[in-house]
Protein backbone atom coordinates (compact mmCIF):
# COMPACT_ATOMS: atom_id res chain seq x y z
CA UNK A 1 0.00 0.00 0.00
CA UNK A 2 1.49 3.32 -0.98
CA UNK A 3 1.49 6.68 0.73
CA UNK A 4 -1.25 9.40 1.06
CA UNK A 5 -1.41 12.44 -1.56
CA UNK A 6 -1.31 15.09 0.57
CA UNK A 7 -4.04 17.53 -0.76
CA UNK A 8 -4.84 21.57 0.13
CA UNK A 9 -7.42 21.61 2.44
CA UNK A 10 -5.71 19.81 3.91
CA UNK A 11 -6.38 16.14 3.38
CA UNK A 12 -4.73 12.66 3.05
CA UNK A 13 -6.02 10.82 0.50
CA UNK A 14 -5.27 7.03 -0.28
CA UNK A 15 -6.48 5.93 -3.83
CA UNK A 16 -6.21 2.00 -4.11
CA UNK A 17 -5.37 0.50 -7.05
CA UNK A 18 -8.10 -2.38 -6.19
CA UNK A 19 -10.21 -2.36 -3.34
CA UNK A 20 -8.86 -4.23 -0.41
CA UNK A 21 -10.47 -5.86 2.45
CA UNK A 22 -10.82 -3.75 5.51
CA UNK A 23 -12.17 -3.31 9.46
CA UNK A 24 -12.97 0.54 10.34
CA UNK A 25 -14.59 2.66 13.21
CA UNK A 26 -14.68 5.59 10.64
CA UNK A 27 -18.33 7.57 10.47
CA UNK A 28 -17.97 6.49 7.05
CA UNK A 29 -17.26 3.21 5.94
CA UNK A 30 -17.09 1.83 9.12
CA UNK A 31 -17.56 -1.80 10.04
CA UNK A 32 -16.19 -4.99 7.58
CA UNK A 33 -16.02 -5.41 3.46
CA UNK A 34 -13.87 -3.88 0.37
CA UNK A 35 -13.06 -0.40 0.36
CA UNK A 36 -11.72 1.38 -2.98
CA UNK A 37 -10.12 4.60 -1.47
CA UNK A 38 -9.45 6.69 2.64
CA UNK A 39 -9.73 10.24 3.31
CA UNK A 40 -8.25 11.77 6.73
CA UNK A 41 -9.58 15.44 6.89
CA UNK A 42 -7.96 18.15 9.23
CA UNK A 43 -11.58 20.20 9.93
CA UNK A 44 -11.18 23.33 12.94
CA UNK A 45 -11.34 22.12 16.56
CA UNK A 46 -15.13 23.77 16.66
CA UNK A 47 -16.30 21.47 14.36
CA UNK A 48 -19.82 20.55 14.50
CA UNK A 49 -22.15 18.99 11.66
CA UNK A 50 -24.18 16.87 12.85
CA UNK A 51 -23.88 15.06 9.14
CA UNK A 52 -19.64 13.84 9.20
CA UNK A 53 -20.71 10.82 7.17
CA UNK A 54 -22.65 12.93 4.23
CA UNK A 55 -20.01 15.77 4.60
CA UNK A 56 -17.08 13.31 4.22
CA UNK A 57 -18.68 11.61 1.25
CA UNK A 58 -19.56 14.68 -0.53
CA UNK A 59 -15.77 15.46 -0.07
CA UNK A 60 -14.93 12.24 -1.87
CA UNK A 61 -17.64 12.53 -4.54
CA UNK A 62 -15.45 16.30 -4.87
CA UNK A 63 -12.38 13.91 -5.53
CA UNK A 64 -13.56 11.77 -7.90
CA UNK A 65 -13.38 8.73 -5.15
CA UNK A 66 -15.67 5.64 -6.64
CA UNK A 67 -17.30 2.83 -4.68
CA UNK A 68 -17.07 2.30 -0.92
CA UNK A 69 -13.81 3.98 1.01
CA UNK A 70 -13.31 5.02 4.40
CA UNK A 71 -13.80 8.94 5.49
CA UNK A 72 -12.08 10.20 8.92
CA UNK A 73 -11.89 13.53 10.47
CA UNK A 74 -9.47 14.79 12.76
CA UNK A 75 -8.51 18.67 14.90
CA UNK A 76 -4.99 18.50 13.63
CA UNK A 77 -3.17 19.10 10.40
CA UNK A 78 -2.62 15.70 8.31
CA UNK A 79 0.26 17.01 7.06
CA UNK A 80 1.71 15.97 10.43
CA UNK A 81 1.26 11.96 9.32
CA UNK A 82 3.58 9.94 10.97
CA UNK A 83 4.64 6.79 9.38
CA UNK A 84 5.81 3.70 10.81
CA UNK A 85 6.40 -0.15 9.15
CA UNK A 86 7.54 -3.27 10.92
CA UNK A 87 7.71 -6.64 9.13
CA UNK A 88 6.19 -5.89 5.77
CA UNK A 89 3.06 -3.81 7.56
CA UNK A 90 2.79 -0.07 6.99
CA UNK A 91 1.25 2.20 9.65
CA UNK A 92 -0.10 6.15 9.63
CA UNK A 93 -0.98 7.87 12.08
CA UNK A 94 -2.67 11.73 12.48
CA UNK A 95 -2.19 12.26 16.31
CA UNK A 96 -4.54 14.71 18.11
CA UNK A 97 -3.75 14.74 21.64
CA UNK A 98 -5.00 18.24 22.82
CA UNK A 99 -7.72 16.91 24.67
CA UNK A 100 -6.97 13.43 26.12
CA UNK A 101 -9.41 11.20 27.88
CA UNK A 102 -10.01 7.72 29.81
CA UNK A 103 -12.17 5.37 28.24
CA UNK A 104 -13.50 4.81 31.48
CA UNK A 105 -14.73 8.51 32.62
CA UNK A 106 -17.29 8.90 34.57
CA UNK A 107 -20.18 10.63 33.23
CA UNK A 108 -20.58 14.03 34.24
CA UNK A 109 -16.66 14.21 33.20
CA UNK A 110 -17.38 16.76 29.41
CA UNK A 111 -15.66 14.64 26.28
CA UNK A 112 -14.28 17.56 23.54
CA UNK A 113 -13.06 16.20 20.57
CA UNK A 114 -10.27 15.52 20.20
CA UNK A 115 -8.21 12.67 17.50
CA UNK A 116 -6.14 9.75 17.02
CA UNK A 117 -6.20 8.31 13.13
CA UNK A 118 -4.61 5.07 12.46
CA UNK A 119 -4.68 3.44 9.06
CA UNK A 120 -2.87 0.35 8.66
CA UNK A 121 -1.59 -2.03 5.97
CA UNK A 122 -1.12 -5.60 6.51
CA UNK A 123 -0.03 -7.61 3.32
CA UNK A 124 -1.83 -11.00 4.01
CA UNK A 125 -5.66 -11.65 4.02
CA UNK A 126 -7.01 -11.32 7.75
CA UNK A 127 -9.60 -13.60 8.85
CA UNK A 128 -12.43 -11.11 9.98
CA UNK A 129 -11.94 -12.58 13.76
CA UNK A 130 -8.18 -11.33 13.18
CA UNK A 131 -9.14 -7.96 11.46
CA UNK A 132 -11.33 -7.79 14.63
CA UNK A 133 -8.36 -8.35 17.18
CA UNK A 134 -6.57 -6.47 14.77
CA UNK A 135 -7.99 -2.84 15.98
CA UNK A 136 -7.91 -4.07 19.41
CA UNK A 137 -3.95 -4.37 19.51
CA UNK A 138 -3.76 -1.45 17.21
CA UNK A 139 -5.77 0.28 20.16
CA UNK A 140 -3.63 -0.98 23.09
CA UNK A 141 -0.69 -0.14 21.29
CA UNK A 142 -1.93 3.33 21.18
CA UNK A 143 -2.91 3.48 24.32
CA UNK A 144 0.80 1.96 25.64
CA UNK A 145 2.47 5.07 23.85
CA UNK A 146 0.41 7.35 25.38
CA UNK A 147 0.73 6.49 28.43
CA UNK A 148 4.61 6.23 28.21
CA UNK A 149 4.19 9.74 26.82
CA UNK A 150 3.39 10.96 30.37
CA UNK A 151 -0.49 11.34 29.33
CA UNK A 152 -2.72 9.86 32.14
CA UNK A 153 -5.33 8.85 29.26
CA UNK A 154 -6.70 6.07 26.87
CA UNK A 155 -6.92 7.98 24.53
CA UNK A 156 -9.35 10.80 22.71
CA UNK A 157 -13.14 10.64 22.15
CA UNK A 158 -13.12 10.44 19.01
CA UNK A 159 -10.14 7.65 17.81
CA UNK A 160 -10.45 5.78 14.58
CA UNK A 161 -9.01 2.86 13.73
CA UNK A 162 -8.85 1.15 9.89
CA UNK A 163 -7.13 -1.62 9.47
CA UNK A 164 -6.49 -3.04 5.63
CA UNK A 165 -5.23 -6.25 3.92
CA UNK A 166 -5.48 -8.12 0.66
CA UNK A 167 -9.35 -9.33 -0.22
CA UNK A 168 -8.09 -12.86 -0.85
CA UNK A 169 -4.87 -15.53 -0.46
CA UNK A 170 -4.03 -17.59 2.57
CA UNK A 171 -5.69 -16.42 5.60
CA UNK A 172 -4.26 -15.51 9.02
CA UNK A 173 -6.39 -16.66 11.89
CA UNK A 174 -5.07 -13.66 14.41
CA UNK A 175 -4.29 -10.66 15.50
CA UNK A 176 -3.58 -10.23 18.53
CA UNK A 177 -0.30 -8.62 19.91
CA UNK A 178 1.52 -12.08 20.35
CA UNK A 179 0.45 -13.16 16.30
CA UNK A 180 2.48 -12.73 13.92
CA UNK A 181 1.18 -9.77 12.51
CA UNK A 182 -0.51 -8.36 15.51
CA UNK A 183 2.94 -7.99 17.24
CA UNK A 184 3.87 -6.07 14.27
CA UNK A 185 0.47 -4.21 14.20
CA UNK A 186 1.28 -3.38 17.79
CA UNK A 187 5.12 -2.09 16.77
CA UNK A 188 4.19 0.05 14.61
CA UNK A 189 1.30 1.62 15.78
CA UNK A 190 3.56 2.43 18.96
CA UNK A 191 6.29 3.70 17.40
CA UNK A 192 3.56 6.59 15.46
CA UNK A 193 1.94 7.12 18.21
CA UNK A 194 4.82 7.65 20.45
CA UNK A 195 6.19 10.05 17.92
CA UNK A 196 3.58 11.97 16.89
CA UNK A 197 2.58 15.65 17.79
Amino acid sequence: MEDPELIPGPMLVWRLPSPLRAISSAVLGGGIGLRSWIINVTVPMSYDRDDPADHLASLATGLALEGPGVGLLTGVDVAEVVHASDGGVRLWATVGLGTPTQAAAPPEVAHRAGTVNIVAWVPQLLSEGALVNAVATVTEAKTQAIRDRGIDATGTATDSVTVLCPPSGPEAPYGGPRSYWGSRLARAAYAAVLGGT
